[in-house]
C-alpha cells in the first residue's frame, strides 16, 4: 500500500539526515554545502524550508522567509517572501499543498500577506500561474520581465520594487558576479562565467553578498541572489552555459 504524501519541515536537527531538495544528488559539492550552511544560519531568522514527500522520497519543496531576512529585492513591512517553489511530481496538487501551507503559516504569524517574485525567462523563479490560482495578484514589475505578486490578508500597504535599477548597473564596469549562498546552483553558475571570462582574457570580480542591507543596495534585479554585470550591462541573473556566457561577453568587448 502506498504511503500517503506527507509534509516535512527542515530544521537544524534534521537538516543533515533529510537535506535540502536542490542538488541533493551531489551532497559533497560546494553549492550544496553552502546551501546547508546558509539554511542553518537562516532558520533562526524565521526561514522555512518545507518538503512534500511521497513514499519517503522528495516530490517538491517551498522555501520562504520574513521580508526583513529574505533574498528578494522588495520593500514592504510584515510580509512573508517565497524564495522557491518546485515540484517534480506533477498532477497531484503538491504545488498547491505547499502554497496553502505557506499561507496558513503566514496567517498564524499574523503577517500582512505573502509575496513572490516571478519571471517567465527562467526556472530559477517560480511560475506565476499557480499563484494566480491562489488569489495572488500582480502589483509591480521591474526590468527584465520581473513581476511582484502578493496575496494580502488585510489592508496593509502594498510591497513594492525599488526603481533605481539602471543606476545600480552603473556601479559595475568590470565584469562582476554578485551572489549569495541561497541557491546551491550559484556556484556552478559562477564557474561557468569565470571559465568564459578566462577564455576571453577578462578578469572577473566576485561580490559575495552577506546581508540584506548589501543586497538591497547592490542587486541589479529583484531576484537578488545572482547577477552578472559587465560594462554597466546586465549579462545574466540565472545560470548560463560557458558558451552562452562567452557569446554575451563578446557582444560587449
Amino acid at each position: 500500500m502506498l504511503k500517503v504524501a506527507e509534509i516535512v519541515e527542515l530544521n537544524e536537527e534534521n537538516l543533515t539526515s533529510s537535506g535540502c531538495y536542490c542538488l541533493r544528488s551531489k551532497p559533497n559539492s560546494i553549492g550544496y554545502t553552502n546551501k546547508n550552511e546558509w539554511l542553518t544560519e537562516h532558520f533562526e531568522k524565521g526561514l522555512r524550508y518545507v518538503k512534500v514527500m511521497e513514499n519517503n522520497k522528495p516530490a517538491g519543496f517551498i522555501e520562504y522567509a520574513p521580508i526583513e531576512h529574505s533574498s528578494r529585492v522588495v520593500y514592504g513591512e510584515n510580509y512573508i517572501v517565497i524564495h522557491c517553489l518546485w515540484v517534480h511530481i506533477t498532477g497531484k496538487g503538491y504545488g498547491s499543498t505547499l502554497i496553502k501551507h505557506c499561507l496558513k503559516d503566514a496567517k498564524a504569524q499574523k503577517k500582512a500577506g505573502v509575496i513572490v517574485v516571478t519571471n517567465p525567462d527562467t526556472s530559477w523563479t517560480p511560475s506565476k500561474d499557480i499563484f494566480l490560482k491562489h488569489n495572488f495578484i500582480k502589483i509591480d514589475d521591474a526590468p527584465y520581465d520581473f513581476e511582484l505578486l502578493v496575496h494580502k490578508f488585510n489592508s496593509a500597504p502594498d510591497p513594492y520594487f525599488p526603481t533605481d535599477w539602471e543606476e545600480r548597473l552603473t556601479y559595475f564596469n568590470n565584469l562582476t558576479i554578485l551572489r549569495t549562498k541561497q541557491c546551491p546552483f550559484v556556484d556552478v553558475a559562477t564557474e561557468n562565467v569565470i571559465q568564459a571570462a578566462n577564455k576571453l582574457d577578462i578578469q572577473a570580480d566576485i561580490i559575495d553578498i552577506t546581508d540584506r542591507e548589501q543586497l538591497m543596495k547592490l542587486s541589479p534585479t529583484p531576484y537578488g541572489i545572482y547577477s552578472v554585470v559587465y560594462k554597466k550591462r546586465l549579462i545574466a541573473f540565472h545560470r548560463l552555459t560557458v558558451h552562452s556566457a562567452m557569446k554575451r561577453l563578446k557582444e560587449l568587448i
